[in-house]
């Protein structure tokens, strides 16, 4: 039972990065992009590097949004599907 439970857990923690790795991967790549622009143009500024990183997640996200609803729900049936082994 305890074993059965610390291996939902992983899955869980698995899947959580699993749907956060490409709002962050994009996340990280605009912050470099606007890094390196702001080192070669001595440009100090905060907004420069805020507002392109949100930009690019909300279209990370809006565009894989179907891919992460379909892997949500196949967790949470998976889920459901293993409730009666929990009840003994």
């Amino acid at each position: 039972m305890e074993s059965k439970l610390i291996e939902l857990g992983v899955e869980t923690f698995k899947i959580a990065l699993y749907l956060a790795l490409p709002g962050l991967l994009v996340g990280m790549l605009i912050g470099l992009a606007v890094s390196i622009f702001q080192a070669t143009t001595q440009i100090n500024e905060m907004t420069l590097s805020f507002i392109p990183k949100i930009i690019g997640v909300v279209i990370v996200i809006v565009l894989t949004m179907p891919w992460m609803l379909n892997e949500m729900i196949d967790f949470s049936t998976h889920i459901f599907a293993l409730i009666p082994t929990f009840i003994e």
